[in-house]
C-alpha cells in the first residue's frame, strides 16, 4: 500500500527529537509537507527550519525574541509569532500527525488542545503523559484522537506487542543504559559534577533529559507514561538495565514468551515507525548487526544508588497527583543542578521534600483537567523555589 502525502506541525522542531524528525521528513520529501515549526528560545535555528522545510508558520514560546524570528524571516512566506498562545496557534494547524517534542507547560497545552482537535499526536512529551496523563487520555478517547508514541522505549513496546491482546501479556519492560554513572558508587554519584553528569554514553540529548538519564529519573518518568500509554497496572510495568542501549522494549506474555524491539540508538528509527504507520519508512540509520555487537548485557536497576527512579516507581504506585508532583520538583531540582546551586545528590532529596510536602498538604489528588494538573505543576514549583532559596539542603529529608 502507498503511503498517503503528511501535513506535519513539529512542536520542538530545533531540539534533538526535532532535529531527527526533520531528517526523517527529508529522507521522503515527496510524502511529507511541514506546515508550522515552533520552538523555546533559539529564534535563528527556528527560522533557518521554517525557511528550509517551506513552513506556512513558525512560533516561538520566549515573547522577547519575537523580533529576532521576525527579523530572520524576512524576506520569505512564513508567518511568525511568538508566546505560549503561539505554540497552541502552531499545534492548531491544519496537520495531518503533530509531533509533540516541545517540553515544559508549553507543550502540554499545546499538544493538548491538537489532542482536543481529535488530530494524531506522535508524543515525545514527557510532561504530557506524566503532569497529566488521566486528563490527556480522557480527552484522547472523547475525540477518537490517536496518540503514536514516538519516545524510542514505548515505541519499541508498541511494536514488540505487535498488537496483542492486553490480557496476555505479563509484564511490559523498558530499558535503561544507565547512564554515566551505571558502575559508580553512591558517594561517588552523589558528588558527581555537572560536565560528568552530561556525559551520557550512548545518545546525544538535550541538557535535562540528560541529567534524567544520569539520575535514571527518566525511567521513572517512562513507566508513568506506559502505565497511560498502555493502560496497564504499575505492577505490570519494569526496568532492566542494558548499557548497550540496543534493545529499547521487551513484552513477557502469559506462555512464557518474550518479543524484544531492537535496534542502534538511533532516534530516527522510531520517529519513521510513527510517521509513516501503519507502513514502513525507509531510514539511513545503522543496522543492528548482532554478530559484530557479540552480547547483549542486563542488570536489575539499583534504587539504592539511583533514588530518583524509587522515587519516580513510588509516585507511579501512589498515582493521582504524585506523577506531577514528581515531575515538577525534578525539573526545578534539574534546574538548579545546571546552575550549581546544588549538588548531584540534591535532586533526589528535593524532590522528596516535594512529595512529602504534597501528601502533608494534600496536593496529591488526582487532576481532573489539565489545568488542575498544570496547577498543581506551578504550586510545586514554586514550592521547590521557596525551599532552595530559604534552606540548605541537609535540612531536608534524606533519600535512603
Amino acid at each position: 500500500m502507498a503511503l498517503a502525502a503528511r501535513k506535519l506541525a513539529i512542536l520542538g522542531a530545533t531540539g534533538s527529537i526535532g532535529r531527527s524528525t526533520l531528517d526523517v521528513v527529508a529522507q521522503a520529501p515527496e510524502l511529507f509537507s511541514v506546515e508550522s515549526v515552533a520552538g523555546g528560545r533559539d529564534a535563528k535555528a527556528l527560522a533557518e527550519v521554517a525557511i528550509r522545510t517551506g513552513a506556512r508558520f513558525a512560533a516561538i514560546h520566549d515573547e522577547t525574541q519575537y523580533k529576532a524570528l521576525k527579523d530572520a524571516l524576512s524576506g520569505s512566506k512564513v508567518e511568525a509569532a511568538a508566546g505560549p498562545q503561539s505554540i497552541v496557534d502552531a499545534a492548531l494547524h491544519p496537520a495531518d500527525i503533530v509531533v509533540g517534542a516541545i517540553s515544559g507547560a508549553a507543550g502540554v497545552r499545546a499538544t493538548h488542545a491538537a489532542l482536543a482537535q481529535g488530530r494524531t499526536i506522535a508524543l515525545a512529551n514527557k510532561e504530557c503523559l506524566v503532569c497529566a496523563g488521566g486528563p490527556f487520555m480522557r480527552t484522547a478517547v472523547e475525540t477518537g484522537a490517536t496518540i503514536l508514541p514516538l519516545d524510542s522505549e514505548h515505541d519499541a513496546l508498541w511494536q514488540a506487542l505487535g498488537g496483542a491482546d492486553a490480557r496476555s501479556v505479563e509484564k511490559l519492560i523498558i530499558t535503561a543504559s544507565g547512564g554515566p554513572f551505571r558502575t559508580w558508587t553512591k558517594p561517588q554519584i552523589e558528588s558527581a559534577t555537572r560536565e560528568q553528569a552530561l556525559k551520557h554514553p550512548n545518545w546525544s540529548m538535550g541538557q535535562k533529559i540528560t541529567i534524567d538519564s544520569a539520575s535514571m529519573m527518566n525511567k521513572g518518568l517512562e513507566l508513568i507514561e506506559a502505565r497511560h500509554l498502555f493502560g496497564v497496572a504499575p505492577e505490570r510495568l519494569d526496568v532492566l538495565v542494558h548499557p548497550q542501549s540496543i534493545v529499547h522494549g521487551l513484552i513477557a506474555f502469559s506462555d512464557g514468551s518474550v518479543t524484544a524491539s531492537m535496534y542502534v540508538p538511533d532516534m530516527r528509527v522510531p520517529i519513521a515507525h510513527c510517521l509513516g504507520y501503519p507502513e514502513r519508512l525507509a531510514t539511513n540509520a545503522r543496522r543492528l548487526d548482532l554478530a559484530e555487537l557479540g552480547s547483549l548485557v542486563f542488570e536489575t536497576p539499583d534504587s539504592t544508588r539511583f533514588p530518583c527512579l524509587g522515587l519516580a516507581m513510588d509516585a507511579l504506585k501512589q498515582g493521582g497527583a504524585m506523577p506531577t508532583v514528581l515531575n515538577a520538583a525534578n525539573e526545578i531540582a534539574v534546574e538548579a543542578f545546571l546552575a550549581g546551586r546544588i549538588g548531584f545528590g540534591d535532586i533526589a532529596r528535593l524532590v522528596s521534600r516535594a512529595c512529602e510536602d504534597a501528601r502533608r498538604v494534600n496536593d496529591d489528588r488526582e487532576p481532573a483537567t489539565i489545568e488542575d494538573a498544570l496547577a498543581v505543576d506551578h504550586i510545586v514549583r514554586e514550592r521547590s523555589r521557596t525551599v532552595l532559596a530559604s534552606q540548605t539542603l541537609s535540612g531536608m529529608v534524606t533519600v535512603q
